[in-house]
C-alpha cells in the first residue's frame, strides 16, 4: 500500500511542479513587485503604495481601460453565454447528421483565440473587408469598423462571442440531463414550447447557467488577442481594454512594477465580481431539491 501511495506521488508530482513554478511562484512575485519601480535592468526599488495611488489618482490612462474593459465585459459575455445556450438548445434536437453539426460549431472555440484568427478578423472588418462587400451588395453603406469608435468594439465584441463552443457543449450535456417526462407532462398540461424552455428548461439549468457566466466573465476581463491584433486599442483608445494596457506598461514601456500592481487591480476586480455573483446565486440558482419546477 506504501509503494502504491509513493507512486501516486510521483505521478502527480510534475502537476505540483508545474503549479508552484509556473503558477504560484509569479502569483506571489507578481505582488511582491507591484510595490516597487523595476524595469528589469535595475534591481527593484520599493515604493510602498505609490503604484496603487498613482493609478488611482493620476492615471486617466487606467481609468478609461477599464471603462472599456467593463463596457466589454458587459457586451461580450451575456452575448456568448445567450448564444452559446440558443445553439445548444437547437442541436439537442435529435436530427440527422446533427453530430457533424455539433462539431462544426464547436471549432471556433478552438481557433478563436489564436492570433491568427484575430488577424483574419481584422481583414474581415477592414474598409474593404468582406463585411462590407455584403453590406454594399446590399444597398448599404460600408461601416469604418475599426476607424469608428462606435464600431470598433463590436468586433471584438464579435469574436468573443463567435468563441461559444465550450460553453455550448456544457450547456448541451445540461439539457440532456434534463427529463424528457418533464416535458411530456407539461404538453399534457397544455404549455407550448416556449413555455417549457422557460418554465422547465431554464430554472434546472441554473447551475450550469451560473458556471458558464462566472467562466466567460473571467476569460471576459483577460480579452487580450483582439484588441491586441485587430484594433490595437483604438480608435481613441474605444478598445484599450485593461489587459492590453497591463502589456503596454509591463512589457513596452518595462514599468512591470505599476504593470503588476494593474495586474492586482484587475484580479481584485474579477475577484470582487465573482463573490458578488455567488452572493446573487441564491435568488436565481435552483440546484435539484431545493425548489420545485413550475409547470
Amino acid at each position: 500500500m506504501y509503494e502504491n501511495k509513493k507512486l501516486g506521488f510521483l505521478f502527480v508530482l510534475p502537476f505540483v511542479l508545474g503549479v508552484l513554478l509556473f503558477k504560484l511562484t509569479p502569483f506571489v512575485m507578481s505582488f511582491a513587485l507591484s510595490f516597487t519601480q523595476y524595469d528589469l535592468i535595475d534591481p527593484p526599488e520599493f515604493v510602498g503604495l505609490q503604484n496603487y495611488q498613482e493609478l488611482a489618482t493620476a492615471d486617466p490612462l487606467f481609468r478609461k481601460s477599464l471603462g472599456v474593459t467593463l463596457l466589454f465585459a458587459t457586451l461580450a459575455v451575456p452575448l456568448r453565454v445567450g448564444f452559446a445556450l440558443f445553439i445548444a438548445h437547437v442541436l439537442n434536437f435529435k436530427l440527422r447528421g446533427i453530430n457533424f453539426f455539433r462539431s462544426a460549431f464547436y471549432i471556433p472555440s478552438i481557433l478563436g483565440g489564436s492570433i491568427a484568427v484575430a488577424v483574419l478578423w481584422r481583414f474581415i472588418f477592414a474598409k474593404n473587408g468582406l463585411v462590407n462587400l455584403v453590406l454594399i451588395k446590399l444597398g448599404l453603406e460600408p461601416i469604418a469598423w475599426l476607424a469608428d469608435e462606435h464600431y470598433s468594439m463590436w468586433t471584438i465584441v464579435l469574436l468573443f462571442t463567435w468563441q461559444f463552443g465550450s460553453a455550448m457543449v456544457i450547456f448541451l450535456a445540461a439539457l440532456q440531463n434534463v427529463s424528457i417526462s418533464l416535458y411530456e407532462a407539461a404538453e399534457c398540461d397544455g404549455a407550448s414550447k416556449w413555455q417549457q424552455f422557460w418554465k422547465i428548461t431554464v430554472p434546472l439549468i441554473t447551475p450550469v447557467i451560473f458556471f458558464n457566466m462566472i467562466m466567460q466573465m473571467v476569460h471576459a476581463f483577460q480579452e487580450f488577442n483582439g484588441p491586441y491584433a485587430i484594433t490595437e486599442g483604438g480608435p481613441l483608445s474605444s478598445t484599450y481594454v485593461l489587459a492590453l494596457y497591463i502589456y503596454d506598461q509591463s512589457f513596452r514601456f518595462f514599468n512591470l512594477g505599476y504593470g503588476a500592481a494593474l495586474s492586482w487591480v484587475l484580479f481584485a476586480l474579477v475577484g470582487g465580481l465573482a463573490l458578488f455573483s455567488f452572493w446573487s446565486s441564491k435568488y436565481w440558482v435552483f440546484y435539484s431539491g431545493e425548489k420545485e419546477v413550475k409547470r
